[in-house]
């Protein structure tokens, strides 16, 4: 039940005028994902020709009735909208569109998440958790909490949720079973199509039995070609299909990662997120990194001293290797 007394959770969505933000108010004002009890004010920020829509949107969160949600407040003022808050999705970017490549975006918005960093850093709570979500997310992301350096950067991360979630559904549809009977799928590196999707230390649930994927499925083939492919491309699949990039399930994957910060990863369970690089696993340091990940009390942990094979160390490294390119970009955009 929901308790009047509670404190509410202050959440930030950036562009929430747009498609991914369109579902994610929803999603967060539904309690889906700091739970059913806990009341949530709504900080919505988007661009000044955003603010008619935004003002829909708004109208469309009142008629909802959600419970949960005390107050929304729109705004196109970053100082109004990070003021005070607990946690930020930041999904506003310029989208990729249909022939764009990832470099495409950088320039562009490599700034905002600059200058979103440094609106943070003077108006956020300092226990705030930020997520990115706006593409390239992981560079975004380090850009956005080098540019806040009162917050911890434990508490920046980038969203691979939504690879992970898509090899998850990939895997489940493979084995004919249920998308939840299936565990610890691994996204490494960047969420991008040199991101490397990783069975070889998930498990599913088969015919009541918790067995290797790579044992469940047995298909080396599948497993080190197709299915990696379609996961990496997954994204580009979509805007083919869409003419419009993924919005409803990149909103659902940012609830997940938030839930996940919010009430932690369940017993023997892992989920991928972006967070900095500590050099585990011979991955570079200084850039956001996905791996997989175990949360306790809003703080993560990175899964230690998984077996890794020679297929997966050279996928590790070609994602890393791309992390620091876009890393060295972003910089230099920052200091023009």
């Amino acid at each position: 039940m929901l308790s009047s007394q509670a404190e509410p959770v202050r959440v930030c969505v950036t562009g929430a005028a747009g498609q991914i933000g369109y579902s994610l108010v929803y999603m967060v004002g539904s309690g889906a994902v700091f739970g059913p009890e806990t009341p949530v004010i709504l900080h919505l920020l988007d661009i000044a020709p955003m603010m008619n829509v935004l003002n829909g949107v708004c109208m469309e969160i009142s008629d909802c009735a959600l419970p949960c949600v005390r107050d929304v407040i729109p705004t196109d003022d970053p100082a109004v909208a990070f003021k005070d808050i607990d946690a930020a999705f930041l999904v506003g970017a310029m989208p990729r569109k249909e022939g764009m490549e990832r470099k495409d975006l950088l320039a562009a918005n490599v700034k905002i998440f600059k200058t979103q960093g440094q609106a943070l850093d003077q108006h956020a709570k300092k226990s705030v958790k930020v997520l990115v979500v706006g593409n390239p997310a992981n560079t975004n992301a380090l850009i956005c909490a080098k540019y806040a350096p009162s917050i911890p950067r434990e508490n920046f991360s980038a969203m691979t949720r939504l690879d992970q979630n898509r090899a998850q559904a990939q895997i489940a549809s493979r084995l004919g079973v249920p998308v939840s009977d299936v565990k610890n799928v691994i996204i490494w590196g960047n969420h991008s199509s040199t991101q490397f999707p990783d069975v070889r230390h998930a498990v599913a649930n088969v015919n009541g039995q918790e067995v290797p994927v790579y044992d469940a499925i047995k298909d080396d083939a599948f497993l080190k070609g197709e299915f990696i492919t379609t996961v990496q491309k997954r994204g580009a699949a979509v805007i083919a299909a869409r003419k419009l990039s993924s919005a409803m399930s990149a909103a659902k994957a940012a609830c997940d990662h938030m839930k996940s910060i919010w009430q932690g990863t369940p017993e023997g369970q892992f989920v991928s997120m972006g967070v900095f690089s500590d050099g585990s696993y011979n991955t570079p340091e200084g850039v956001m990194y996905s791996f997989p990940i175990t949360i306790k009390d809003k703080s993560w942990t990175i899964v230690k001293d998984l077996p890794i094979d020679d297929f997966a160390r050279e996928k590790m490294d070609a994602t890393g290797k791309e992390l620091c390119d876009e890393r060295d970009d972003a910089l230099a955009v920052c200091q023009d």
